[in-house]
């Protein structure tokens, strides 16, 4: 089995951005999406214009730091479609600012939502991965991961954390489980909105040369329709113009 039709794909973080535009493509394809973000309202709306185009889509409202939130994700997949084949954790949040502004609050709330998160969707789904003999993990990082700069430092760390955790569950998922990061550059997204509002403008400045969040979808799909046997590890995906 290869390509995408057909596929139960659930994915966090939907309502906006990298997750909206995933989940338009995927279900575009063919794929059956299963849509977790914290506003039903925007979910509600996505599943309309899914379904509108003759795609096939629920939703369930998800707050990835409740765990009993992911569990009832996987478990509304497998009750509308009896299965569920890639997990896309894909919400995150990225409140930066100077390590010397002690902003503890906004720390705890990324290491919930962007490493916490990913990991209530890994106890989740990993059982029912094991139980059908196939299943695709699919997690969004950062190239903040990859080149370290001030006022990144705890964004970055908890997603390089994912990175290390998405490489060991790769290493013990055998040959029958998928795991992908992706790591994007900077995405036209509301990313910036919480930040403080001289970060802000400093964000803002860069969304000038920033992907579209198709773009990142894009590269979320070519490995989900890789041949059964095909993982793709690990991809970046930035503009051209970002250093």
């Amino acid at each position: 089995m290869s390509g995408i039709g057909g596929k139960v794909v659930a994915i966090t973080g939907a309502g906006s951005g990298i997750g909206e535009a995933t989940a338009l493509l995927l279900a575009e394809r063919g794929a059956k999406v299963v849509l977790g973000a914290r506003r039903p309202e925007r979910l509600e709306a996505l599943a309309a214009r899914i379904e509108t185009a003759g795609g096939d889509a629920a939703w369930a409202r998800t707050d990835v730091t409740r765990r009993e939130d992911l569990s009832g994700l996987v478990k509304l997949a497998r009750d509308r479609y009896g299965k569920l084949d890639v997990l896309v954790s894909n919400a995150g949040i990225g409140l930066i600012s100077r390590l010397d502004d002690l902003r503890v609050e906004d720390w705890e709330e990324m290491i919930d939502v962007n490493l916490k998160g990913v990991l209530y969707g890994l106890a989740a789904a990993l059982p029912v991965f094991r139980e059908q003999g196939f299943g695709h993990f699919v997690n969004t990082v950062s190239t903040a991961g990859l080149r370290i700069v001030p006022l990144q430092s705890v964004y970055a760390g908890t997603k390089n954390a994912v990175r290390t955790i998405s490489e060991g569950l790769r290493q013990e998922a055998g040959d029958s489980l998928r795991v992908t990061v992706v790591s994007p550059g900077a995405v036209r997204t509301d990313f910036a909105e919480r930040m403080d509002p001289a970060v802000k403008d400093r964000i803002d400045k860069m969304m000038e040369i920033a992907l579209s969040p198709d773009a990142v979808a894009r590269a979320i799909a070519f490995a989900i329709e890789q041949p059964d046997g095909v993982d793709v590890g690990d991809i970046v995906v930035r503009a051209t113009a970002q250093g």
